[in-house]
């Protein structure tokens, strides 16, 4: 937990516009809300992000085998327990949510036991909606063989849009 405090106040340190209750308004499309038990937002009680934003926070490459994709690919995005940091959350799990409303629950001990990205970027490219983007759930699963099963690929939504920290 205490690992938890100083990323988030380390990342309110480094993304520009971040103090208590207020984040920087998105300038670009909006491809992620996040809503919940947080404390910065730019919205009426939503934190709202572009890709621009996204972009600008500390990112992590999974390069992994995964069953919606043939060979080794290379995932790459922030990682969900940074992003939930830098918003001051608290809760137990979050929910994700796709375009197409299929929803996951993630419990909140996957996030901060496991580097899970909010993948932005496949192979270098910017994942459009047609091939699983705008954002995907990536779980590490080059680093813990462990976690490729279906209760993980269950978890793993894509088109991601929004995240409800419960």
């Amino acid at each position: 937990m205490l690992k938890f405090a100083f990323t988030a106040i380390a990342l309110c340190l480094l993304v520009p516009g971040v103090e208590a209750g207020q984040l920087a308004k998105p300038t670009g499309q909006v491809i992620l809300a996040v809503s919940g038990t947080i404390t910065n937002f730019n919205a009426d009680g939503v934190a709202e992000f572009d890709l621009a934003m996204l972009d600008a926070l500390q990112q992590r490459t999974t390069v992994t085998e995964t069953p919606w994709y043939d060979g080794q690919q290379s995932f790459s995005g922030p990682v969900i327990s940074d992003l939930l940091a830098m918003l001051g959350s608290t809760g137990d799990s979050v929910t994700v949510t796709a375009l197409n409303e299929y929803s996951s629950m993630i419990p909140m001990s996957d996030v901060q036991d496991n580097p899970v990205i909010l993948a932005t970027r496949r192979n270098g490219d910017v994942m459009s909606v047609r091939d699983k983007g705008p954002l995907f759930v990536i779980y590490p699963f080059d680093l813990d063989p462990g976690l490729y099963n279906e209760v993980y690929f269950g978890r793993s939504v894509w088109q991601v849009k929004s995240v409800q920290v419960e």
